[in-house]
């Protein structure tokens, strides 16, 4: 819910495999459901996508999300989508 509540502003979920913890499957969960919201907005959302690949992340329309190989940290892969995702999304 606290997810949703972010609609209609972009958002961006990442995962890192080794983070059991964090439960990168509920991650995603929650974020295909928030994304449910934005399609009430007409946004373009990840509501259709399934789990992504590690590494493979999903950079579509106002919810994006991916799940990295390693353990909790934030990485130069990381840091490398937000920037992807800022410049489409934060002009």
């Amino acid at each position: 819910m606290l997810l949703a509540l972010i609609a209609p502003r972009p958002i961006y979920v990442a995962s890192a495999a080794g983070d059991q913890w964090a439960d990168p499957t509920g991650e995603f969960l929650a974020l295909k459901e928030a994304s449910e919201v934005y399609a009430l907005y007409q946004l373009d959302n990840l509501s259709d996508e399934k789990m992504p690949d590690i590494d493979s992340p999903i950079l579509k329309g106002f919810t994006s999300y991916h799940i990295r190989a390693g353990k909790h940290d934030v990485t130069k892969y990381d840091w490398e989508q937000y920037i992807a995702y800022a410049k489409n999304h934060l002009k």
